[in-house]
C-alpha cells in the first residue's frame, strides 16, 4: 500500500483529494495535518466523508512514515516547508499550489499535467507541480494545435469557473449573496496561469509568440469550468479532428466530443471533453473539466498512479452527477 500524507487537509481540493484516496485500492491515508483543526475529525470538516473515514487531522509530521507528501496548501506555502523541513530523499511530492510550475534550475518540479509530461513521471520522477485549473483546461485545448505547429495567431480565451475555484476561505466575492445569481470578470489579460500555459504551449511549438488574451469569468455555480477559445486555423475541421482524436487516443481522461460539451457532463470526474467547430474560417474549441477533480485533486491522484506504476484510471472511474 502507498502510504499518503497530506498538509493543508481543511480546504477543498484537500476534500476532494480525501475522498479519493480513501476509496483508491492501493492508498492508506497515513494522516492529515491542519494545525487550525488538530483533534477534529476529518468529517466534522469534510462533511461528505462521514461513513467512509474516523482519521482525525493532527499538527505533526511523518515524512519518514509515508511515500508521497500532497501539499494542498496556499501559493508560497510549499516553497516555505521544503526550506523548513527536511525532506527524505525517497518521498515524492505532489504540490497543488503554483510554487514549482514555472521551469527553473533551483528546483526538480515535474510539471504535472499528464497529457503533456506522462512520460518524466513514469521514469522516475519524485517532485511534481499540479496543474491550475484554468491551465488544465486550456492546455488541453491546445496542445494538439501546438503539437501540430499550429498556434500561429492570437488566441482569445473566454473560460467561466465555480465558486470552489476561490477557495474555502470565505471572500467577498465568493460569498452566497454576492455570488449567487451573478457573474463578474476578474484578472482580465493578467491571470496568473498564463505564464504556465505559454511555457507548455512553447514547449511543443518552439515558435509560438502570439498573444493569449484571456477573460477568466467567476460564475454563479459552485465547480467546473468551460473555457472557450477561438484563433484563426486555415487547417479543415476533418483534419484538426483526426489530429486531437491521434493526440489523445492513448490518454484516459481528455476525448473529443463530436457535440458541444456541457458542465455537467463532466461535474464530479476527472475528465476533459473538447469540441471543436469552424465558424466562418475562424477555429472554435470548447473545453470542460471539473475544477476540483481534473483542475487539481483529481489529476493529483493520476499522477500519483503515473509515479507508483499504476494504471491511470485507478481510484478515478468517477460517474458525473448531472442530475
Amino acid at each position: 500500500m502507498i502510504k499518503a500524507g497530506i498538509i493543508g487537509g481543511a480546504g477543498y481540493t484537500a476534500g476532494e483529494l480525501i475522498r479519493l484516496l480513501v476509496h483508491h485500492p492501493d492508498v492508506h491515508i497515513s494522516w492529515v495535518n491542519s494545525t487550525s483543526n488538530s483533534g477534529r475529525r476529518l468529517d466534522e470538516v469534510h462533511q461528505g466523508l462521514v461513513g467512509d473515514t474516523d482519521l482525525t487531522f493532527t499538527d505533526t509530521l511523518d515524512l519518514e512514515g509515508i511515500d508521497v507528501l500532497f501539499c494542498c496548501t496556499p501559493h508560497g506555502y510549499t516553497t516555505e516547508f521544503f526550506a523548513e523541513h527536511p525532506i527524505p530523499e525517497h518521498l515524492k511530492v505532489i504540490d497543488l499550489s503554483n510554487d514549482f510550475r514555472l521551469n527553473d534550475d533551483r528546483h526538480d518540479f515535474v510539471y504535472g499535467l499528464p497529457e503533456l509530461n506522462r512520460k518524466a513521471m513514469v521514469r522516475g520522477a519524485l517532485h511534481v507541480a499540479n496543474p491550475g485549473c484554468f491551465a488544465t483546461a486550456i492546455q488541453l485545448a491546445l496542445l494538439p494545435m501546438a503539437k501540430n505547429l499550429l498556434l500561429n495567431s492570437p488566441v482569445h480565451i473566454n473560460a467561466i469557473t465555480g465558486s470552489t475555484g476561490a477557495g474555502v476561505k470565505p471572500s467577498p466575492t465568493s460569498h452566497y449573496s454576492w455570488r449567487n445569481d451573478n457573474v463578474s470578470i476578474y484578472k482580465p489579460f493578467t491571470h496568473q496561469h498564463l505564464p504556465e500555459i505559454r511555457q507548455t504551449l512553447k514547449t511543443l511549438q518552439n515558435s509560438f509568440n502570439s498573444e493569449l488574451i484571456f477573460i477568466p469569468v467567476r460564475g454563479c455555480f459552485s465547480r467546473g469550468i468551460m473555457a472557450t477559445l477561438y484563433l484563426d486555423c486555415p487547417v479543415a475541421i476533418d483534419e484538426l479532428n483526426r489530429l486531437y482524436d491521434e493526440y489523445y487516443d492513448d490518454h484516459n481522461f481528455t476525448f473529443r466530443v463530436d457535440r458541444r460539451p456541457d458542465l455537467k457532463d463532466v461535474v464530479n470526474t476527472n475528465k476533459c471533453l473538447i469540441h471543436l467547430e469552424k465558424i466562418d474560417g475562424r477555429l472554435l474549441i470548447t473545453s470542460v473539466i471539473d475544477n476540483l477533480l481534473k483542475g487539481a485533486s483529481g489529476t493529483a491522484v493520476h499522477n500519483m498512479n503515473l509515479l507508483f506504476g499504476l494504471h491511470e484510471r485507478t481510484g478515478l472511474n468517477l460517474k458525473p452527477s448531472a442530475f
